[in-house]
C-alpha cells in the first residue's frame, strides 16, 4: 500500500480551520472541524460503496485520524475497527497492526488445526453409536432410579407401620410387645435394607457396562476440548505478542506488555483491531504527527449497546484505553474536560428542603454524588464541610454526574439508616423531567429492559437478557414540539443509568435524552433532573414531598 492511497487529502476547502494547539483527548471530546470534515467526506465514500450496504447496514465503528507530514501537509487517514465485508485489508483505510488473515501466517494455519479439532469433536457428539449408548444409558438409569425409589417407599410404608406397632403397645390399654416379636421386627428391617442394596447393586452391575462405553466417548471429547483451549490460549498468547504497539517516542510495546500492567493482565479478545490503534500505529509508521482524531458509527446499533448513525463516540475503555494510554506517550493531549469540570470549586448547591434531622438539596449537572478516583469535588465533600458535625454518611443515594436534581442528606446514623430502608424497598417515589432526541408515541407506558454493566467499555451499560438485572420505568409524555419529548420518568428499579438506557435504546423509546454523550450525541448538559422526592420523615413519621424545577 503506498503513501498515496494511505493518506488522504482533503476534498472540502479547510484552509481556514486553524489546528488544535493538543491532540484530542480519546475518551471524551467534541470533534474537532477538521475531523467533521473527514468524517462526512469517508461517510460519502461509504455511501458510494455498493457491495458493502448490507454489512454497513447491520453497524461498523470508523474512524478518522488527521496528521501533519513531516513537509507540513495536512491530510487524513481511516480506518474501521474489526473486520470490513470479510476482509481486514482495504486499499481506502489503513492495514491492520496485524493482519490475522495472512494465508501464509502462524494465526491462519493455527485456526485451521483448531476448526480441524472442532470438526472432530462435533463428529463424535453426534456419533449413532454413542447416542444410542447414551439413550440407553439414559433410559435404564431412569429406569433403576424408579426401581430404588419405589423399593423405599415399600421401607418407608413397612417402618411406618412397625412404628405404629410399637407405639399402640405403649398404650396403658395396648397388647404389649414379646421378645420374639421385636426381634422379627428387627429382623424384618435388617431384611429390608439387605434387599434393597442388593437391589442397589444389581442396578449399578447393568449400567456399569453402558457407562463404561459412555464414559469413554466422553474422555475423548474432552480430551480434545482440553486440547483446543490449550492451543486457543497458546494461539492468543503468540498473537497478542504480534501486535508490536509504537508511540510518538518511537517506544514499542506488545499487547501483552501493555495489559500486564492492567488488573486483569491479559488483552481482551480482538484488543489492537479498534480503530484508534490502527490510525496512531500507521501514522507513527510514517512519521506523521497526530493531530486529532475522531470515531463515528455507521448503520444500525448493536442488539445489547447503543449507538447512532453517524454519531461520534469516544475510544471503548475495556480494549482501547490500556493501549491508547502508551500510545499517545510523547504527544501533547488535551485535558480530560471531564476532570477539569469536576475539579472546579466554585459549584454550590442549593438547599431546598432542612431540619436538624436531614436535608434535600439540589445537585447541578456535572458533579458528582460522591468522591471518585480523581481529586473532585461531590456532594458529598461539599456537605461534610457544611455538616462536620455529622455522625451519619451523609449521603443516603446518588445520582449520576451528568443528572441534576434532588439528594436527600441525612445528619445522624438513625435517619440514614431509615432512608436508606426506604429506597430498599422502594416507597420513596420518584419523579424525573427529561428533553428526549424526537417524538414519543405513546402518551404513557413502562419500560421493562434488564441491564448490566458493559464489561469493555465501562461505565456504559448494556440491555442483556441474560446478565442483566430487572430495570422498570413508567414515563409519561409531558409535551411534544419540534422533533423533541419533554417527558415525565417514574423509575420502579434503581440500575446505573437506568432512564438513560431505556429512553435511547429501540426497544425502549428508541429517543436519547438531550446530551447523553454515552447513549445519544454530546451537548453542553445531559437534560435530565431529579425533579421530585417523596418520602416518610424517619423522625416524625410526616409525608414529606420535595420538588425542585429543571432549568430547562
Amino acid at each position: 500500500m503506498t503513501d498515496s492511497t494511505l493518506l488522504h487529502s482533503f476534498r472540502t476547502p479547510v484552509a481556514g480551520i486553524p489546528l488544535p494547539e493538543k491532540f484530542t483527548f480519546p475518551f471524551c471530546y467534541t470533534p474537532h472541524p477538521l475531523c467533521v470534515s473527514a468524517a462526512e467526506e469517508v461517510q460519502d465514500y461509504l455511501a458510494r460503496q455498493d457491495g458493502w450496504q448490507e454489512e454497513l447496514a447491520q453497524g461498523k465503528m470508523f474512524g478518522v485520524l488527521v496528521v501533519e507530514t513531516e513537509k507540513g501537509e495536512i491530510g487524513y487517514l481511516v480506518a474501521f475497527s474489526g473486520i470490513l465485508a470479510g476482509k481486514s485489508v482495504h486499499p481506502f483505510f489503513v492495514p491492520p497492526v496485524y493482519d490475522l488473515q495472512q494465508p501464509q501466517g502462524f494465526f491462519k494455519a493455527e485456526e485451521e488445526q483448531i476448526s480441524h479439532i472442532n470438526a472432530r469433536i462435533a463428529q463424535l457428539e453426534t456419533d449413532a453409536e454413542y447416542t444410542k449408548l447414551l439413550c440407553q444409558l439414559t433410559a435404564l438409569q431412569q429406569t433403576a432410579g424408579e426401581a430404588l425409589k419405589e423399593a423405599r417407599q415399600q421401607m418407608k410404608a413397612a417402618k411406618e407401620k412397625r412404628e405404629e406397632r410399637r407405639r399402640q403397645a405403649s398404650l396403658p390399654a395396648g397388647c404389649r410387645i414379646t421378645p420374639e416379636e421385636e426381634n422379627a421386627l428387627i429382623r424384618e428391617s435388617q431384611f429390608q435394607k439387605a434387599e434393597y442394596k442388593r437391589m442397589e447393586r444389581a442396578w449399578k452391575a447393568r449400567i456399569a457396562p453402558l457407562q463404561q462405553a459412555v464414559s469413554a466417548h466422553e474422555a475423548c471429547i474432552q480430551a480434545l476440548k482440553a486440547e483446543r483451549k490449550a492451543r486457543s490460549a497458546a494461539l492468543q498468547q503468540k498473537l497478542f505478542e504480534q501486535f508490536r504497539m509504537l508511540n510518538y517516542r518511537g517506544e514499542v510495546k506488545t499487547l501483552c506488555d501493555i495489559f500486564g500492567q492492567t488488573v486483569h493482565k491479559t488483552p481482551p479478545a480482538g484488543a489492537g483491531e479498534c480503530a484508534a490503534p490502527k490510525l496512531l500505529q500507521q501514522a507513527y509508521l510514517h512519521g506523521w504527527k497526530p493531530v486529532a482524531m475522531a470515531e463515528f458509527w455507521w448503520g444500525a446499533s448493536p442488539k445489547t449497546e447503543i449507538r447512532h448513525h453517524g454519531h461520534y463516540y469516544p475510544a471503548c475503555k475495556g480494549k482501547c484505553e490500556p493501549i491508547l494510554k502508551h500510545m499517545l506517550q510523547g504527544l501533547e493531549v488535551d485535558e480530560n474536560p471531564i476532570l477539569k469540570e469536576l475539579q472546579r470549586t466554585d459549584r454550590k448547591l442549593e438547599t431546598v428542603y432542612e431540619d436538624e434531622y436531614l436535608a434535600v438539596v439540589g445537585k447541578p449537572a456535572g458533579m458528582l454524588s460522591v468522591p471518585g478516583k480523581e481529586d473532585a469535588v461531590s456532594v458529598y465533600s461539599l456537605m461534610r464541610r457544611q455538616y462536620p458535625d455529622a455522625d451519619s454518611p451523609l449521603i443516603v443515594h446518588r445520582l449520576d454526574m451528568d443528572t441534576s436534581g434532588l439528594l436527600v442528606i441525612a445528619k445522624t446514623k438513625q435517619v440514614h439508616q431509615h432512608l436508606q430502608a426506604q429506597f430498599k424497598n422502594r416507597s420513596i417515589r420518584k419523579r424525573y423531567i427529561a428533553l428526549l432526541e424526537g417524538t414519543v408515541v405513546p402518551d404513557k407506558g413502562r419500560i421493562e429492559l434488564p441491564l448490566c454493566p458493559n464489561p469493555l467499555d465501562r461505565p456504559r451499560q448494556m440491555v442483556h437478557t441474560g446478565y442483566g438485572k430487572p430495570a422498570i420505568t413508567d414515563f409519561e409524555v409531558l409535551e411534544r414540539k419540534d422533533n423533541r419529548t419533554r417527558i415525565a420518568f417514574y423509575p420502579r428499579t434503581g440500575r446505573t443509568h437506568q432512564l438513560r438506557v431505556h429512553a435511547a435504546h429501540p426497544l425502549g423509546l428508541h429517543c436519547p435524552i438531550i446530551g447523553d454523550g454515552l447513549y445519544g450525541k454530546k451537548a453542553g448538559r445531559l437534560y435530565l433532573h431529579a425533579e421530585t422526592l417523596e418520602f416518610i420523615h424517619p423522625v416524625t413519621g410526616e409525608k414529606i414531598s420535595i420538588t425542585q424545577a429543571p432549568d430547562f
